[in-house]
This record gives C-alpha cells, structure tokens and sequence, in this order.
C-alpha cells in the first residue's frame, strides 16, 4: 500500500485506514414522567424515547457493549420532590455495568430543601463485549413521599453514549 489522504503508514509498517467512526452511538430520553421513586434510595431510570441508536445496541433501558473498547457515556435528569414542597433533600445519579456500581454522583440539600434539582454523570469505561450499562437515580424527599424524575418534552432526562476507541 501507499500513503494518501486515506491511509496512513503504522509503527508497525503496515498501512491503515485513517479515522474511523465513533460507533456504536445512542441517544435515549424519556418521555414521559417516572414517578413512584423510592425515597431515600436508588430506582432505575426508565427510557423510550430513541433520538438515534447506530448499531442497535441499547435495549430494555441498558446498553450492551457490541464489542471490547473504551466508551464515553453521560445521563442527567430533573429530580423532584413528591409535591413541590421544597422537600428535596437528596439526589443523585449512578452508572452499574452488570448491575456492580461503576460511577455515581450525589448531593445532599441539607438544611437548604429544594422543590427539584438537575443532576448529570459523565464517566468512561473499557467494556468488554456483552457488558452492559444501566443508569439509576437517588432521590430523597425530607417528608418521606415517592420523588418522580421530569420526562417528555423538556428533554431533562437523557443517556447518550458512544465508542471512543
């Protein structure tokens, strides 16, 4: 082979193509609401809403890894307390590969209540083929009631990821 716009020469002294794409891709929101969350615990988010999902790898709210490599994924969603009460006092959110804990991010109002509070999650993992990820949310209402996550179309709740190598 030959060097071009196209190839290149690796250390290895053979030629490869240059670039590549960064599949699989998916981008998953919910919605509608998810309510009935367990207060003071984690509940695993639900998604139906596909913006895109190149290579068919995200299913029953999880992404299964088609093949070994590196992957970028971010999550956010709106949590709310049960009423709009000021009653938030906790949130979070969690990645699980297999369903073992991989990443999380929480946060603890203290004397400060809210009535609902955005949470993101960015990480990347090396997945090996068949691995799969889930995300969950913490939600802890001062009063005890069931906090809900905002779906629909304020596109608050997301879980979008790619192949970086």
């Amino acid at each position: 082979g030959t060097a071009s716009s196209s190839t290149f020469l690796r250390g290895d002294q053979t030629y490869a193509a240059a670039g590549g794409a960064n599949t699989p891709a998916f981008h998953i929101r919910k919605s509608s609401n998810q309510t009935g969350l367990t207060s003071g615990g984690w509940t695993k988010v639900t998604f139906d809403d596909e913006v895109f999902d190149t290579d068919n790898a995200f299913a029953s709210n999880k992404f299964t890894a088609p093949s070994n490599g590196k992957y970028l994924f971010t999550t956010g969603a709106k949590i709310n307390d049960n009423g709009g009460d000021d009653d938030l006092t906790g949130s979070g959110m969690r990645f699980t590969i297999n369903g073992a804990i991989a990443s999380q991010v929480i946060h603890f109002m203290g004397n400060n209540p809210s009535y609902s509070e955005g949470k993101t999650l960015t990480s990347v993992f090396n997945l090996t083929a068949s691995q799969y990820v889930e995300v969950y949310a913490y939600a802890q209402d001062g009063a005890g009631a069931a906090p809900s996550i905002t779906g629909g179309n304020d596109r608050d709740t997301f879980f979008m990821g790619f192949k970086l190598i």
